[in-house]
């Protein structure tokens, strides 16, 4: 069976407090059922006792391999700090051509930073960036509208500035993509 739904991996046991809020948001700017995975372990190979993070790629494609469904877009989200190649963090990792994608909540709180506490910001940043992720996985590039969610976040500070919202470009790519898959089912 095709599926055109979303499920979300956690790396961690537990139930986060932003997954409401993720859920629905996510329901409401793609329009596919949204369910929840098992939590999975996290990859003894993806940690890097060096850099004191986990490589996005290694979990990345353990998320994939939780897939259930073909054409199921995979999220997968972990609150430990993740790296990808030369980079020294990285918010999150996807790949167009098995529709998966990681985010990590670590570097979207204020404590990670030292400063006071802000939920209702946290709760965004984790919505945009499952967006922006999920964005490259339904085949979007890096977008110049510094606005848009799928413009490139170098920095918690152009992650904040541009919102979990798509232009009206990436907007209607990201329904053309969703046509298509909800065709294919």
């Amino acid at each position: 069976m095709t599926g055109c739904l979303m499920t979300l991996v956690p790396f961690f046991e537990g139930r986060p407090d932003y997954r409401d809020f993720l859920e629905e948001r996510l329901k409401e700017i793609f329009g596919l059922p949204v369910r929840w995975h098992a939590p999975l372990n996290l990859p003894g190979e993806s940690y890097d006792g060096s850099r004191g993070q986990f490589r996005a790629a290694t979990l990345l494609a353990a998320a994939c391999a939780s897939r259930s469904e073909e054409g199921e877009i995979v999220l997968g989200i972990t609150d430990r700090d993740i790296y990808e190649g030369h980079l020294n963090f990285v918010f999150g990792l996807a790949t167009s051509l098995y529709r998966c994608a990681v985010i990590s909540t670590a570097r979207l709180s204020n404590s990670f930073y030292d400063l006071p506490p802000d939920n209702t910001l946290y709760l965004r940043r984790i919505v945009t960036e499952a967006v922006h992720e999920i964005g490259h996985t339904l085949g979007l590039d890096h977008c110049p509208d510094p606005h848009c969610v799928m413009h490139f976040s170098n920095s918690l500070a152009d992650t904040d500035r541009k919102g979990y919202r798509f232009c009206p470009v990436c907007r209607e790519r990201v329904d053309a993509a969703l046509l298509r898959c909800r065709k294919d089912q």
